[in-house]
Formats: C-alpha cells, structure tokens, sequence
C-alpha cells in the first residue's frame, strides 16, 4: 500500500459527496479540484484504488451487455479518515508558478522571452478565472450539481476569483514594466517598480519603517 497523501484525501473527499467511477472522478476534479489541487489529475487512476487497499473505500463491478463498470464508495473507516485528516493543521499554503521561476532567472533569457511568459501567464489566469465565472453562474442560477454545498463552493470560488485577478493584473503590470527595459540583462532599476515594491513592504509591515 501506497502511503496516503493529500491527494489521496482529495479523492476521498469526492468519494465522500457521492460514489464515482474513474471517468467520472476525472471530470469531477478537472472541474473542481483542479481550481486548489490540480496534482490530483496525476493519481486519478491509482489513488481510488490505493484507497480501496487501506480499506477506506470499495470498489463494486458492475456489467452492461460487454462493458464493465467500476464504482468507487467511500467506507465508515474513510468518513472517519476524512474527518481526522479535516480536524489537523494545513500545511502551510504554497504558489507554484512556472512562470514566476522563468521570470526569477530571466536575465538569464531574452526580453522577449519574458515579455511572452508574462503574457502567458496573465492568460492562464483568465483562462481559470473564466472557468470559475462559469462555474459560478452554474451554482448561483441553481444548474449546478450539489447546490447543497454552494456555502462551502462559495468560499472557495470568492478565492480563486480574487486569486486569478491578482495574478491577472500583476501580469499585466509586470510586462508594462519590462517593455521599458532595453534588455533583461542589464536593465537599469525601474523606479516605479523599485517604489512599488518599496510600498507593498511597508503596507504588509507596518512597523517597518524603510530607510
């Protein structure tokens, strides 16, 4: 048996609301998961199955004309599981960005280069803040599955809309900053950028005074 991971409480969260085959867990976290957790994509196929062997869920075959079906249900040792692994402490939130590693190393690259990262990145973030409006119309015009959870999908959804505007509008500023640099390599310090950053520390820390 494989060791339980956050992923695997991901899917016995799923499993948790409903049974699900693995096509149908795939859809699902691609339409939901993907927003907080997208690295449960990678174990979609395996995780249900690590699951049933730590018998916090089973798995039920079941056969139309030639086609056989497996069904994934959560077990009473899974909803204690669940709710143990609910009641611990998160560990602490972390942002993973391509995009923001290329730009780390960029005057490594060319401009270009990063002039396209940015714009790449400001895309993605649309892209998935546009997946969310879509979601959310769905829920708040009640044609959403599970409207009973619309408290908890709310929350959720009010994050990634504030998260994927941030992202969004920062690429934006970023890349306007970087069209006035004549090369990523030796660009003179930007005093906008420099005043900008020098503002944000002060607002986030306001016991420090600069100097």
């Amino acid at each position: 048996m494989r060791k339980l991971t956050t992923t695997s409480y991901a899917i016995l969260g799923l499993l948790a609301v409903q049974p699900w085959s693995a096509y149908e867990l795939t859809k699902q976290v691609r339409r939901s998961l993907h927003f907080c957790w997208p690295r449960a994509e990678t174990r979609l196929y395996q995780e249900p199955k690590n699951l049933v062997e730590h018998g916090l869920a089973k798995a039920t075959v079941t056969t139309t004309g030639r086609r056989s079906r497996t069904v994934y249900a959560i077990t009473p040792k899974g909803r204690k599981a669940l709710r143990r692994w609910l009641d611990e402490p998160s560990a602490s939130p972390r942002f993973e960005s391509e995009a923001l590693l290329r730009l780390f190393f960029a005057d490594h690259g060319t401009k270009d280069g990063l002039l396209a990262t940015l714009a790449g990145l400001e895309a993605q973030a649309l892209e998935l803040q546009a997946q969310s409006l879509a979601l959310g119309a769905e829920y708040l015009g009640d044609r959403a599955p599970f409207p009973e959870r619309i408290h908890i999908l709310g929350l959720v959804g009010k994050f990634v809309l504030d998260q994927t505007d941030l992202v969004a509008g920062w690429a934006r500023w970023a890349r306007s900053e970087v069209e006035r640099w004549p090369d990523v390599g030796q660009a003179p310090a930007s005093p906008e950028a420099v005043e900008a950053f020098r503002t944000t520390v002060a607002r986030s820390n306001p016991l420090d005074t600069g100097g």
